[in-house]
């Protein structure tokens, strides 16, 4: 069964992008990165889908993983219109999509850029989308509004711009309150499956075009996997300033190595 996303596009050039948002988010993530972009290279065509079970999205069908998502977008970008090599860019889950894509549409994904995400199976310790996500389990069904619902998430630890991130998922109930938007227990099985994946194949294979960008301060990319990207002829560049959120944290400095020719 072929699921097209909701998404939405910036730009109307000739050359065919992607930009996928990361677990718990949404495609709007990735509204000032592409507007900036779009900005400095008016060629580029962009599409922001949110992914499977993410935004206002079809749910995941049970047993979902990197592979459907990527299959997903696949389907969504050919509905709309993109077609032949299309760059994927990802940050996060959406760098673990775009990889997948890569080994499932070889001819059809042009390049991959990773925004401060590995191809190696990423360590529980290293998740802070795992504690978002079991802050959010822990969370209740509904609230009578999106400010107690946000209140909620912040006693149980979570910051406040994390808190201000989580609650737009959340929609309208009939009754007037809020409630979540996705399936939160879905997508907690999701998260287990797209984070032991090996994803190095995307990158050692044969005529791989991949490129990654870490934040000085994550841990996502470590030394070790920035030198076997390196290996693989995968160019990896740091911003020292920056965290996981690298679009959001350090965006002039992001848009100036995309700018790049790698």
């Amino acid at each position: 069964m072929h699921v097209v996303l909701e998404s939405f596009q910036v730009g109307e050039g000739e050359v065919p992008t992607v930009l996928l948002h990361g677990f718990l988010g949404s495609g709007r993530n990735l509204r000032s990165l592409a507007m900036a972009w779009s900005e400095a290279e008016p060629q580029r065509r962009f599409l922001l889908p949110d992914l499977t079970g993410h935004g206002t999205s079809p749910a995941l069908p049970p047993g979902a993983d990197l592979d459907t998502l990527a299959r997903d977008v696949h389907e969504t970008a050919r509905a709309q219109g993109f077609t032949g090599p299309v760059d994927w860019v990802g940050h996060s889950l959406g760098g673990r999509v775009s990889l997948a894509a890569s080994l499932l549409f070889p001819a059809e994904v042009a390049r991959v850029t990773l925004l401060d995400i590995t191809p190696s199976p990423v360590p529980v310790s290293l998740m802070e989308s795992g504690m978002v996500l079991n802050l959010l389990m822990q969370a209740p069904d509904t609230a009578p509004s999106r400010k107690e619902m946000r209140a909620d998430l912040m006693g149980r630890g979570l910051s406040a711009g994390l808190a201000d991130w989580l609650v737009m998922n959340l929609e309208p109930t009939p009754e007037g309150g809020v409630r979540w938007r996705f399936g939160r227990q879905a997508l907690a099985e999701l998260h287990g499956r797209v984070n032991q994946r090996d994803l190095w194949a995307a990158v050692e294979r044969p005529g791989a075009k991949v490129r990654c960008i870490r934040g000085g301060r994550a841990r996502y990319v470590p030394d070790e996997d920035l030198a076997r990207l390196e290996r693989a002829g995968c160019p990896v560049a740091t911003l020292p300033e920056a965290g996981h959120f690298v679009h959001v944290e350090a965006l002039p400095a992001l848009l100036q190595w995309l700018l790049q020719a790698h």
